[in-house]
């Protein structure tokens, strides 16, 4: 059995926020030397990927054929609340750094980069009334299931940036470029446990949770993010 005293959940050491449960086994665990150096080539294995992807195929098209009645009230209520069309998509860079089109119901103003690429941040003007409810239950996000079925993206994993970001982050933290070696995902372990990000250093916090999911990608721990998601949706605390 590995030395206890090495092996350890990457938890507090990350951020201030609540810690990170035990979602791995002991052989899923990573050291903190190793984390810290970077070293994480762990990968899929053919199995692994072939079930990853028929949960995400299932999945996704029982949440858009039982939600279809709420995801035309979602329709409905996006388009008489503000101007502008009821769909959002936007360039993201998805696995293999491959760009491609991610879709969400409109939360924002149409002008709301007309000075260039922003992060979102806490009472953002550029956010409707709306749009702010739709953000905080991660409503805004259903469309990206979409996106899922398309092959894009996963249920769970690290979620995609757009470039302008990406360039940021790598240019201060180059281990970004591991989670580009797996589809991102609609939620993952660093949107619940450390949320939205402001800044690009705060995007950088959160990517060492996404580091972490890497060590040990498996549907038990998909379903517990899922589970997270879930709470988080309920409570209303996204962002």
């Amino acid at each position: 059995m590995a030395n206890h005293n090495q092996e350890i959940i990457y938890t507090r050491t990350l951020t201030t926020t609540a810690a990170i449960p035990d979602l791995f086994t002991l052989s899923d665990m990573i050291t903190r030397d190793r984390l810290q150096n970077g070293i994480l080539n762990m990968q899929m294995d053919s199995t692994t990927k072939i079930m990853k992807r028929m949960f995400d195929i299932f999945f996704s098209a029982m949440v858009l054929i039982l939600g279809a009645p709420v995801y035309l009230a979602l329709m409905a209520i996006t388009k008489l609340t503000s101007k502008g069309p009821i769909f959002y998509k936007q360039e993201r860079i998805g696995e293999n750094a491959k760009p491609f089109e991610i879709y969400k119901f409109r939360s924002m103003y149409t002008d709301a980069e007309k000075n260039g690429p922003q992060l979102t941040s806490g009472n953002d003007p550029r956010v409707t009334k709306w749009g702010n409810f739709m953000r905080k239950t991660h409503l805004d996000e259903i469309p990206q299931f979409y996106n899922v079925l398309k092959g894009d993206m996963s249920i769970v994993g690290p979620r995609p940036e757009r470039e302008h970001f990406i360039n940021q982050i790598v240019s201060v933290s180059p281990s970004y470029k591991k989670l580009q070696g797996i589809k991102p995902g609609i939620t993952s372990i660093g949107q619940v446990y450390f949320g939205y990000a402001e800044t690009v250093q705060e995007m950088v916090e959160r990517m060492k949770y996404d580091l972490l999911y890497l060590t040990g990608v498996n549907l038990r721990t998909d379903m517990y993010i899922i589970y997270q998601t879930v709470k988080v949706m309920i409570n209303g605390k996204g962002q």
